[in-house]
């Protein structure tokens, strides 16, 4: 009698992810990463609502959320099938200046570049009494921007974001600010200064000190020139 292998189930595909992430040498990136992308590979031809149930499983199970994060990242297939439902659950307990940046960088902000989910989801996060949300969409806008990820430059969509929170001072939403713009700076350098000019008596002191670096040197924090 012919016998069957029993394919694996998500659950079980996410555990020996985890076990040969935790017997790595050590956690550095130059391990983490390319045990990352193997993993990926690994399940090219298996179907993105398999991927998605494996990233699930990775998400709820196991400490750090950047496990799923990248396997979604890197699995172009399961990428394409995620909408504002799932990005937002994979947003779920971002809590941290890491945790933050990995969803928007990998998940939330490549997903709005490609159409996936809408200005408005990005203009709710603006909107939140959660400083990590609010951070979330301006660091969103990085993947308009970024060249190197295919960003083209998106002066609109990113300067909109900026304006919703260019009076809030929390420190992580400041930061995130100075980041959306000088990312900017490369695409459109005078709608960048006409943004600073437009709101020279509102911003913080660091959004304008870093932008305007950025604008007239190329860098956001120039060291002094040694004599």
């Amino acid at each position: 009698m012919e016998q069957h292998t029993r394919p694996p189930d998500p659950k079980t595909v996410a555990a020996e992810h985890i076990a040969a992430y935790r017997a790595l040498p050590t956690k550095r990136a130059k391990y983490i990463w390319p045990l990352r992308r193997e993993f990926a590979r690994s399940l090219q031809d298996a179907s993105p609502e398999f991927v998605l149930e494996v990233a699930r499983e990775l998400f709820y199970n196991y400490e750090n959320p950047g496990h799923a994060n990248s396997l979604l990242m890197f699995h172009r297939a399961a990428f394409q099938i995620l909408g504002e439902g799932e990005i937002e659950e994979f947003g779920q307990g971002i809590n941290s200046w890491g945790t933050v940046d990995a969803f928007a960088r990998r998940l939330s902000g490549p997903a709005w570049l490609k159409g996936q989910i809408s200005d408005e989801l990005i203009h709710q996060w603006a909107h939140s009494e959660d400083r990590w949300w609010r951070r979330a969409a301006l660091v969103s806008t990085v993947a308009l921007n970024l060249r190197s990820k295919g960003g083209y430059g998106d002066v609109p969509r990113t300067l909109a974001v900026c304006r919703l929170l260019v009076n809030d001072r929390d420190d992580m939403v400041v930061k995130a600010m100075s980041w959306a713009l000088r990312e900017l700076v490369i695409h459109d350098p005078d709608a960048v200064r006409g943004f600073l000019g437009e709101h020279e008596d509102v911003l913080a002191a660091r959004v304008k000190r870093e932008v305007k670096n950025k604008l007239t040197t190329g860098l956001k924090n120039p060291k002094r020139r040694q004599v």
